[in-house]
C-alpha cells in the first residue's frame, strides 16, 4: 500500500504548503498529491497556481512521486496544454510524475467565461480530452475538431517515460471512462459509493481486455491536540461536501459555503472526513478506507489547527502502524 500526502490549495497558501510537502516527504508519504482550483470551496480561502507548485515541489524533494488530484481539462485549460505540461514535469523529474484528470467544477471553469455544461457533455468532454492528451504523448501531430480544437498540435518536448494518468470518477460513467484511457482510478473513499465505482472500473477493464491499473481513494484528516480543535480546523470543508458542487452551476464559494453550512452537519462530516486527536482513531479510518479496495490512499491534510502537527503525528504514531502489519 502507498500513501501518498495531499495538499490542499484552497485551505494553505502556496509557500507554507511547499514547506508541507517537503515534510511529508521526510515524514514517509511516497507521493505529493495536490488540488488543482482556481477558487477555493469558501472565502476567504487560497487559490496556488498547482502546476508551478508541483514544479517547486519536484526541485524540493526527492524521490516521491508528484502530481495533482485532479486537473480537469474542460474549459481552463485545454487539453494540449495540460500534455505540454506534464510533458514537461516528466522531463525535469523523470519516473516520478502523474497525471490526475477529471470533469471539473462550475466553480473553477465559470469564472473564466464559460457556461457550464451538463453531466453528460462533462464526461464527454472528459473523455475527448484524454484522448488528446494520449495522442499528444505518442508523438502524433494532431488536428481535431469537436469540444476542443486542435491544428496539427505537436508537443515537440516529450519525455522518454509517459507520465500515468489516474483518471476521477464519481460514479459508474466515469469509471468506465478510467478504464478505457487511464492507468487508474482515482475516487473518493466513500463505503456507499466506492464499490460501485470500482466494480465498474475493473469490468471495464474487463470488457478491454486490460488489467486494472492502481486504485487511489483519497480522504480528507485533521488532527490537532484537542477533538474539539481538530474539527474547527477543518470545518470550512463542509464547503466541499453537497454533491450538487460537483455537477451543478455554483461557482460563488460564498453562496457555498452559506449554503454548505445548511446542508451538512457536525456528526455528517465527521462521518466523511477523519476528525480527530487521537492517532488510534486516524489508523483505524485509514485501514477502513484501504478495506474498500484501494491500492494507494491518498491522504489530504487539511488539519487548520495544526498542519505541520499533523504530518508530525503521521510520521510517528500513524505511517509505522499502517505499514506495521
Amino acid at each position: 500500500m502507498r500513501y501518498l500526502y495531499g495538499a490542499a490549495h484552497e485551505q494553505f497558501p502556496p509557500d507554507d504548503l511547499l514547506r508541507q510537502a517537503v515534510e511529508a516527504a521526510e515524514a514517509g508519504f511516497e507521493g505529493i498529491a495536490c488540488s488543482d482550483h482556481f477558487q477555493p470551496w469558501w472565502e476567504p480561502g487560497q487559490s496556488g497556481m498547482a502546476w508551478v507548485w508541483l514544479g517547486a515541489v519536484g526541485q524540493a524533494t526527492s524521490g516521491v512521486s508528484i502530481g495533482t488530484a485532479v486537473t480537469p481539462a474542460l474549459s481552463r485549460y485545454h487539453p494540449a496544454l495540460v500534455a505540454q505540461a506534464w510533458a514537461t514535469l516528466e522531463v525535469m523529474f523523470p519516473r516520478r510524475t502523474f497525471l490526475g484528470i477529471g470533469s471539473g467544477e462550475s466553480l473553477n471553469e465559470s469564472p473564466f467565461g464559460a457556461e457550464w455544461p451538463p453531466p453528460g457533455v462533462q464526461l464527454a468532454a472528459m473523455a475527448e480530452a484524454l484522448e488528446l492528451i494520449r495522442r499528444l504523448f505518442a508523438g502524433e501531430r494532431v488536428t481535431h475538431d469537436g469540444h476542443f480544437k486542435t491544428k496539427e498540435a505537436y508537443l515537440h518536448t516529450r519525455p522518454k517515460r509517459t507520465p500515468p494518468i489516474y483518471v476521477s470518477a464519481f460514479h459508474p460513467g466515469a469509471a468506465r471512462v478510467a478504464a478505457r484511457f487511464g492507468d487508474g482510478l482515482w475516487t473518493v473513499a466513500d463505503p456507499d459509493a466506492t464499490p460501485e465505482v470500482i466494480e465498474a472500473y475493473e469490468e471495464a477493464c474487463a470488457e478491454a481486455g486490460k488489467e486494472p491499473g492502481e486504485i487511489v481513494l483519497q480522504a480528507q484528516f485533521s488532527w490537532a491536540a484537542d477533538g474539539d480543535a481538530a474539527l474547527e480546523g477543518a470545518r470550512v470543508w463542509k464547503g466541499a461536501q453537497p454533491d450538487e458542487f460537483y455537477t451543478d452551476d455554483w461557482h460563488d464559494p460564498r453562496a457555498m459555503a452559506a449554503h454548505a453550512a445548511t446542508q451538512v452537519s457536525d456528526e455528517e462530516f465527521e462521518e466523511a472526513v477523519i476528525v480527530s486527536a487521537d492517532p488510534d482513531e486516524h489508523v483505524e479510518r485509514v485501514r477502513e478506507v484501504e478495506r474498500l479496495g484501494a491500492t494507494a490512499v491518498c491522504l489530504m491534510n487539511v488539519s487548520g489547527a495544526d498542519p505541520h502537527g499533523a504530518i508530525d503525528v503521521y510520521r510517528e504514531r500513524v505511517l509505522p502502524r499502517l505499514r506495521a502489519r
